[in-house]
């Protein structure tokens, strides 16, 4: 791809960001001045979000291929298996976020001239350069818990001449030493949030794509924290999907820990509820999924394939070994449910599902956080009607 090319591939996802509203004004200087490209490196790993699959990208090899994805509205899964695997491994731990949400959420964050910031999860860096561009490199304050991760995005800054403060830590234990800062912006999943980030951000507020243990996806959640560090609320902003910190991975143990026998043994029942009423059409980032995982906590749901008008959809326990499993076949009025465990997980799953219709379907506008030193609560429209997570 020439220079031409690649300029004009910029100038395309350019306006495809502000069409989409996705680039706001206020950072189409940093996004003119700070290319993704010079972030990324030889080797990408296109992620596919329909199929949920991955290609090899080497820029030695296929340099206009690669000049394409790194200006085109993809995720880049950058490193599998938190570095131990050179190639192509089993889970993804680092990536260069698709460029809409990287902007989606700069937006967001509602930064001003002066503001300082801390940011968790450094990846390739681009997300750091962009705020140096915008705010100042004595004003932006990024940690990366992976060393080499760390280094390479330390190197790539310097290079384009963005280089604040990249610390190597786990973001998990915030910037004591730093703070306070106005705003914190988390570029990794998290599904708690660490009581260091109120406690350095006092007055200021907390970006951060938040999720439950029910599904891998999350909700960017912004957050107010107050005067005094003590309390942090806010609403739901819409749905993103985030690889986790590394100490807020999910704890679920395998099918085969829970279900070593087949189903036999466990009770067994029938439910009039639908594929499409608990699964929304099998639009993963459905708000009903989000809302359901609210009030069920402590629990994993998991779709399986749909094979000959059969579906599957498990879900697992945890903080013990409770399970069950709704089957719906096509043409079927009825679902067989089959539980065990101290958890009827099917029954609480049944009752969110029912609570979430009688509140109106809300979407994610609709849900809130509070959080606390001490713990946490989801609620609907306003705080005053809220529950424990």
């Amino acid at each position: 791809m020439t220079l031409t090319g690649v300029e004009g591939a910029r100038s395309e996802l350019g306006r495809s960001l502000l069409e989409r509203k996705h680039l706001s004004a206020d950072w189409l200087p940093a996004f003119a001045a700070v290319p993704r490209s010079a972030f990324l490196p030889p080797v990408v790993w296109p992620f596919d979000m329909g199929t949920g699959t991955t290609v090899v990208v080497d820029q030695r090899d296929e340099p206009d291929l690669w000049s394409s994805y790194a200006n085109a509205d993809v995720p880049l899964v950058t490193q599998w298996d938190d570095g131990s695997s050179d190639g192509h491994g089993s889970v993804p731990t680092s990536s260069a976020s698709m460029p809409s949400v990287v902007f989606r959420m700069l937006s967001a964050l509602e930064v001003e001239p002066g503001h300082r910031v801390l940011e968790v999860g450094t990846g390739t860096g681009w997300n750091a350069g962009l705020l140096v561009h915008r705010l100042g490199a004595g004003n932006v304050v990024s940690i990366e818990i992976d060393p080499r991760v760390a280094d390479a995005a330390r190197d790539r800054l310097a290079a384009q001449q963005l280089l604040g403060a990249v610390l190597t830590r786990d973001g998990e234990d915030g910037d004591e030493t730093g703070a306070p800062y106005d705003r914190i912006i988390a570029t990794a999943g998290v599904r708690q949030i660490p009581p260091a980030w109120l406690r350095d951000a006092p007055g200021g507020m907390i970006l951060a794509p938040w999720g439950t243990h029910f599904g891998n996806e999350e909700a960017l959640v912004r957050l107010r924290v107050s005067e005094d560090g003590g309390i942090a609320e806010g609403r739901f902003l819409g749905p993103v999907e985030f690889m986790r910190l590394r100490g807020q991975r999910s704890s679920f143990a395998g099918h085969d820990a829970y279900v070593p026998n087949g189903v036999a043994g466990a009770d067994r029942g029938t439910t009039t509820v639908t594929e499409e009423q608990l699964l929304g059409g099998g639009d993963r980032f459905a708000a009903r999924r989000f809302a359901v995982g609210l009030l069920v906590r402590n629990c994993s749901q998991q779709v399986a394939d749909k094979r000959d008008g059969t579906r599957p959809v498990w879900f697992y326990g945890l903080t013990d070994r409770s399970w069950a499993c709704v089957l719906f076949q096509d043409g079927h009025a009825e679902a067989t449910v089959w539980q065990s465990g101290p958890r009827r997980l099917w029954d609480e799953v049944a009752t969110a599902l029912a609570w979430w219709r009688a509140a109106g379907e809300p979407g994610y506008e609709r849900l809130g956080l509070t959080v606390t030193a001490h713990g946490r609560c989801a609620w609907l429209d306003r705080p005053a009607d809220s529950w424990q997570l």
